[in-house]
């Protein structure tokens, strides 16, 4: 399909104010929703060639935000007043070179609240990015601070909601620069984290606030010679890349929906109401247990037919300017009705197609046997299993583990960390796959895991012990040491990954540590900012962030003007990578895995089962996953289990040995004992105890040999005594 809609059919256009420009000759504005989004998007990064400074953006607004009307002045955005009041935060203009960031001169402001991104944007890549980056008086810009974007009406004003209006002049202004940056940067930028408003009717986070302003507020030329000057990059402050919803408003329509806005092109706007003829000879073909091709005649309209939506049951699909395609993620042996509506330039849809019927085939055939069974990471609790993956003519669902010839363990991955076993035991391993009929392949053959001693470990390197991303700044890291040596931390530090490497994002803000960690230690590490939610009005959230500064070995400086505290700023889509020497060793994420918010407002704690760093994350068979700001066990790690032996001086003493109907812990050592569990010989726990009382009532255990756990100042002691 041709991409200019300059070469359609004649319309009769009701308002066209200004020519397509050339820069979208090969973009295809024929696309409407998310892929309309996804095209634009591709146009506006590819072009993005040159990549501003933040310093350069005093030079790039000197050129791009010039009054009108007075070619000395810039104008100041959340300005309304033209300077003959006595308050100059309100001013409307300024001297072009009034420029510095103090009080009374204009500063080049983020529109787009760096705190409010996610992670909070620097003065670089998104942070930089001219097209948000505005000339604002400081103090008034100041009073916005990281306020959300709000209804409101009249001049700019904080609102009662606790929002900022930015004012009837400016509100279409940055509505457009809002949905630029979404567009650009994705989940970067999401818009429920800087407008109040509701997406419930959008197909993303696009909120109807901005969708309303770009609608009330129309393009000013002021905003058209931004995007002039921005794509030609003869100019030195220029970034190549235009702001497709001031070129055209009714682009934002065309993705997200809501009230019809300008259409400045005219392209979309006629006095066409014919809709397509509804397709016909709609065919299904190539039939399998997941998927079918469907194809249909094409469609005739007055003008010309751009697109089709495929149905399948009444739900929408597929949207494809092609005649055919292919649906797949279907149900085996299920039957299904599929439907097809045709589009034109207008947005006219014709109705629905006569509905065909298809059944997809029979599933019968069981996924491959697994192979390559490997044991690995072996302690005295636990052994990791890893395989390679099964095939299946549909898709492989998942995997049951077998220990013993007993199915305990279920897993869609193919890896899984068996724990809670027994020390110096061996066990018989054996998997199946399954699909998702519960076909099931035979059992693989048996590969034997014995578990060590538990005195010693095949730990040989640092590795993440624990994750938390909170509530607002409550962000830490640690760090775990089960070598049999202490470590020197100078060849060690972390970066973090914004958005999984969204749109050209690499491993930045390194964080190099320093000093040394002991042997069968922690080095946790919190941002200082966390300490701020002693404020906030719910308790537990102030409980939490004192928690990580009381008990973190290192606190990450937090500064609102420079890194927020960076890399320990992440969220729950940033990979975070632990370097040594440069290299990547383990890792919280997926490099380069986009925005998958695997962690957000998760805590996440390394199984007690791994002693080895991983550069490929595994979630399911690695990381035990907690609720949003469960800090507790901050400072400490379950793999780090030490003999009763090793206390100092053994000044805890538990009596008497064999026991029969109580056991007594005599502590001399002035120090608190916390959370005692006792463990049978299978790994199960038995008894817990928070709120020690110097003895333990042992009526309801059987005969037989348990562990018993204790915590003193966050480290982790165990010792074995008999029950008669």
């Amino acid at each position: 399909m041709m991409k200019r809609l300059l070469s359609l059919l004649v319309i009769i256009i009701t308002t066209n104010a200004f020519a397509q420009q050339n820069y979208y000759n090969d973009v295809d504005l024929n696309l409407t929703g998310l892929t309309l989004k996804d095209e634009l998007a591709t146009k506006i990064i590819s072009t993005h060639s040159q990549f501003l400074s933040y310093d350069q953006i005093w030079d790039a607004s000197k050129a791009t935000d010039v009054n009108p009307s007075n070619a000395q002045e810039v104008l100041l955005i959340y300005g309304f007043e033209n300077g003959t009041d006595l308050d100059a935060t309100n001013d409307r203009e300024r001297g072009i070179n009034s420029n510095s960031g103090s009080v009374g001169d204009w500063n080049r402001e983020h529109v787009f609240s760096q705190s409010l991104g996610v992670p909070p944007l620097s003065d670089s890549g998104p942070g930089s990015d001219a097209h948000h980056l505005r000339p604002a008086d400081t103090q008034r810009n100041s009073s916005r601070n990281n306020r959300k974007f709000t209804s409101g009406s009249g001049n700019s004003e904080a609102q009662a909601n606790g929002g900022w209006y930015p004012g009837d002049e400016w509100k279409g202004d940055v509505a457009r620069m809002m949905m630029y940056m979404y567009v650009r940067y994705g989940d970067r930028c999401l818009m429920t984290n800087i407008g109040i408003g509701n997406n419930a009717s959008t197909p993303d986070d696009m909120i109807d606030l901005f969708l309303q302003w770009n609608v009330e507020d129309p393009v000013s030329d002021f905003e058209r010679q931004r995007n002039t000057y921005h794509e030609n990059t003869s100019n030195q402050n220029a970034q190549g890349n235009r702001n497709p919803f001031i070129d055209n408003p009714i682009l934002a329509t065309r993705i997200w929906g809501g009230t019809k806005a300008e259409d400045t092109w005219g392209i979309y706007t006629n006095n066409d109401t014919e809709a397509p003829s509804v397709p016909t000879s709609i065919s299904i073909t190539n039939i399998t247990t997941f998927s079918v091709d469907i194809s249909w005649d094409a469609s005739t309209d007055n003008t010309k037919t751009t697109s089709y939506d495929v149905f399948v049951d009444g739900n929408l699909i597929v949207n494809t300017t092609t005649t055919n395609t292919k649906v797949t993620g279907l149900n085996s042996d299920t039957n299904y009705a599929f439907t097809v509506l045709a589009k034109d330039i207008a947005n006219n849809l014709s109705a629905q197609s006569v509905a065909i019927n298809a059944t997809t085939l029979a599933d019968s055939e069981a996924p491959t046997i697994p192979t390559n069974i490997i044991i690995s990471n072996e302690t005295g609790e636990s052994f990791k299993i890893s395989w390679g993956a099964s095939t299946d003519n549909t898709a492989v669902t998942g995997y049951d583990i077998y220990i013993d010839e007993t199915n305990l363990y279920t897993t869609s991955e193919t890896t899984y960390t068996v724990a809670n076993l027994t020390n110096s035991t061996t066990y018989s391993v054996q998997i199946l796959a399954k699909d998702a009929k519960d076909n099931k392949s035979a059992l693989s053959t048996s590969v034997n895991a014995t578990t060590t001693n538990g005195s010693t470990t095949t730990a040989n390197e640092l590795f993440f012990s624990e994750y938390i991303e909170g509530s607002s700044n409550i962000k830490a890291l640690e760090i775990v040491n089960l070598t049999n040596a202490d470590i020197d931390l100078n060849a060690y530090s972390i970066q973090r990954q914004s958005n999984g490497g969204l749109n050209g994002a690499d491993w930045e803000w390194e964080l190099q540590l320093t000093g040394i960690i002991k042997t069968q230690d922690v080095y946790a590490i919190a941002n200082e900012a966390s300490g701020e939610s002693s404020s906030t009005s719910d308790p537990n959230v102030a409980i939490a962030g004192k928690f990580l500064i009381d008990n973190a070995d290192y606190i990450r400086v937090h500064d609102g003007n420079t890194n927020f505290g960076a890399p320990i700023n992440f969220n729950g889509n940033d990979p975070v990578g632990l370097f040594k020497n440069g290299v990547l060793i383990d890792i919280i994420g997926t490099y380069n895995g986009g925005s998958t918010n695997f962690a957000k407002d998760k805590t996440l704690r390394r199984k007690k089962g791994v002693s080895q760093p991983n550069t490929a994350f595994d979630i399911d068979n690695e990381w035990d996953i907690y609720q949003k700001n469960t800090v507790d066990d901050f400072g400490k790690h379950s793999a780090i289990v030490l003999s009763v032996d090793n206390y100092i001086d053994n000044k805890v003493q538990f009596y008497p040995n064999p026991a029969q109907n109580k056991l007594f812990i005599q502590n001399n050592s002035n120090l608190k004992i916390n959370n005692i569990n006792i463990i049978n010989a299978f790994g199960k726990q038995i008894i817990s105890i928070q709120n020690f009382n110097k003895e333990i009532n042992l009526n309801n255990l059987s005969k037989g040999i348990y562990i018993l756990k204790f915590e003193i100042e966050n480290k982790i002691y165990s010792t074995k005594f008999i029950k008669n």
